[in-house]
């Protein structure tokens, strides 16, 4: 081969390599992209669930125009696991916890799973044990009628 096309060689070389670092960073940005769509879907469905569970009577297993003492456990999520007190709650998408319960609101913080600082508990028979909280946190303020987004 001649100098010039061994140099051809090299820089294409260089071309491809340059591209195929691009394209694992921007499919890497798309997956936690797509985590952080996930986690917003299942807090949308989590407060629809809960606002459901506030309108339903007592008598038939809801909080009779109350979220105080809201657990998981009190409505449907599509969770691998829950905690034993029903507080925290877990799924592929990441960890979502229910705190401030009064009777009329509570907070839901999520902690996505695509977070580095992240760690997944161990499930055992549907029982949530252990795991880290993630240091990227969404956090929504549940109501009766609507949902207050925070950060």
């Amino acid at each position: 081969m001649g100098q010039q096309q061994l140099l051809l060689v090299i820089l294409v070389t260089i071309i491809v390599g340059i591209a195929t670092v691009v394209a694992i960073n921007t499919f890497g940005a798309a997956a936690d992209s797509a985590n952080l769509d996930a986690v917003r879907q299942d807090m949308a469905q989590i407060a629809a669930a809960s606002q459901a569970y506030y309108m339903k009577p007592t008598m038939l297993g809801g909080g009779g125009r109350s979220f105080d003492g809201i657990t998981f456990n009190d409505f449907a999520f599509a969770a691998s696991g829950i905690s034993t007190d029903g507080a925290t709650a877990q799924n592929e998408n990441g960890r979502y916890v229910i705190s401030d319960d009064d009777a009329t609101d509570f907070t839901l913080t999520a902690h996505p799973a695509s977070d580095d600082a992240y760690q997944p508990g161990t499930i055992n028979d549907g029982v949530l044990n252990g795991g880290t909280a993630a240091s990227e946190t969404l956090t929504a303020t549940i109501e009766p009628n609507d949902m207050i987004w925070g950060s």
